[in-house]
Formats: C-alpha cells, structure tokens, sequence
C-alpha cells in the first residue's frame, strides 16, 4: 500500500499568556512570523513549524509542562552561538553541555508558559543531517 507524504509539520504549545509566549518565540529567539490566526500564531522552526495558541482555560494536573511532559527541540550545529545570544539577550542560561550517552551537546530553557526548550547537536553518525 502507497504511503501518503507528510509535507510539513506543526508542532502546537498552549499559553495562558499568550501575548507573553509569542513575544518570546519573536523577539528572543527570533522565530519567523508565518502566520497569525488571531488566537495562535505559527512560526518557522528550521525544517518544521511551531504554533503558539492561546490557551482555552488553565492547565490540568497533568500539565506536559512538568518534567517528564513535552519538551520541543531545536536542532542546530550551533549550540554554542545559541546559548550567547540567548544569554546576551538576558536569559541565565547554564552552558552547552555534553552528553555522550546521548551523543548530543544541548541547552535548555523555558518560555514564558512554562514549556521547556532544548537546543542540541547531534553529534551522532547516525543522524541523518
């Protein structure tokens, strides 16, 4: 049976704040403004797509923002320039670090709803760049 393609993806995180999130997604990571649809807004995340939405009600016990919940991830062979510009932007950023059981090197943070973030390399010859 023919497998249908996927053309793109979109990856969607839920605000209380809103407006707090898509400043963050714009003016600190500087993520471009594909598209605003009044209560969500996409932007360009490398290969795939991140949509901002406003929030219906606040979060349920089990709130993927909690350790072990949705963590999005970037990835780019510049960790480093990363964790500068986000620290001279003003974020407390522990530095890069690298995992070997992993094979990455990575960062994280959180956005303003509270989603953590990870920016990482891989430094595996298994992934497919």
């Amino acid at each position: 049976m023919f497998r249908p393609p996927i053309e793109q993806q979109i990856t969607f995180l839920y605000a209380e704040d809103a407006e707090a999130s898509w400043r963050f997604y714009e003016e600190v990571l500087e993520l471009p403004l594909v598209q605003d649809q009044g209560m969500a807004r996409i932007y360009a995340a490398g290969g795939a797509f991140l949509g901002i939405c406003r929030a219906r009600g606040p979060r349920l016990p089990g709130d993927p923002r909690a350790e072990g919940g949705v963590i999005f991830t970037l990835v780019t062979r510049e960790v480093e320039a990363w964790h500068g510009f986000l620290t001279a932007k003003g974020l407390d950023l522990a530095p890069p670090v690298r995992s070997e059981a992993h094979g990455i090197t990575h960062i994280f943070l959180r956005d303003p709803a509270g989603y953590l973030l990870e920016i990482q390399r891989f430094e595996r010859p298994d992934w497919p760049g």
